[in-house]
């Protein structure tokens, strides 16, 4: 069933985003040669404590950790550890929390000191394409318009691989609600978007080939042919002026603009 939530809800959400967000703000300050994964994960769970959250990936099915810290080919769900970050790599860091019952969700993926030109542009496309798909999406538009979207930028980009089995989502009361929002697919199909839907929009790009196993732990998913990836997430919902990205600081106004969209976060934004 499709959640819908009311404009207090969503009001109680974009505390939860702005939590994450500024979360994963704090971690990419904190990515450098040296540091361990298990060390990210540490910092995201006190500083969500601190704030008033908890961790929603930790326990979830079983997940042992509060972020999921995924390192090159490990594509999303990479357990964190004592595996220490070296210069050249690059990390994806997903983090979820839950205030007051409500849930966002939100991943960034970051360089550790300097990175090859073919990774930082990796990077470039794969946050482009979350905010295009954003961008993508209008009250009384279909769902897929922002797969479309997000497929579409990556294909005009180059020959990257775009994820198929790991896809975004519904959000709300729960970490993973309906819709499925796959980053692939024919735009103008699937439920209509209205006010009240709230959505997680998370392009997994590869440098190579899209296709994609688990490692023997469960949870941690490579590329098959070893090659690194890349992973944004934004939690968002529709206005009538635009969407409104929860999990960002800003509300997703830089990230909109920068692919020509119009932005819904309100002038006033409380949680901000």
């Amino acid at each position: 069933m499709i959640q819908i939530k009311s404009a207090a809800e969503v009001e109680k959400m974009r505390v939860a985003g702005l939590l994450v967000g500024r979360t994963l703000q704090m971690l990419a300050g904190c990515v450098r040669a040296g540091v361990s994964t298990a060390e990210l994960d540490a910092l995201a769970e006190a500083f969500i404590r601190d704030h008033g959250g908890l961790p929603s990936f930790k326990g979830y099915l079983g997940y042992p950790a509060s972020i999921c810290a995924s390192v090159d080919d490990e594509v999303v769900h990479g357990i964190p550890s004592r595996r220490l970050l070296v210069d050249g790599e690059i990390i994806s860091i997903d983090c979820g929390a839950i205030v007051d019952g409500w849930h966002g969700d939100a991943a960034i993926t970051v360089a550790v000191g300097s990175v090859r030109p073919e990774l930082a542009r990796l990077m470039e496309v794969t946050e482009a394409a979350m905010w295009r798909g954003i961008g993508a999406a209008r009250l009384s538009g279909r769902l897929t318009d922002v797969s479309h979207a997000v497929e579409s930028y990556v294909r005009s980009q180059g020959s990257y691989g775009v994820v198929e089995e790991y896809v975004g989502h519904g959000i709300g009361t729960e970490m993973h609600q309906d819709p499925p929002l796959p980053n692939y697919g024919r735009p103008g199909r699937g439920p209509r978007l209205r006010k009240g839907l709230v959505l997680a929009c998370e392009p997994m790009v590869t440098l190579g080939d899209r296709h994609t196993h688990v490692l023997a732990d469960s949870w941690t998913v490579c590329t098959d042919d070893g090659l690194p990836a890349a992973h944004f997430e934004h939690t968002f919902t529709l206005t009538d002026s635009g969407p409104w990205a929860l999990t960002a600081v800003d509300g997703g106004r830089a990230g909109l603009a920068s692919v020509g969209a119009p932005c819904g976060a309100p002038e006033v934004d409380r949680a901000e």
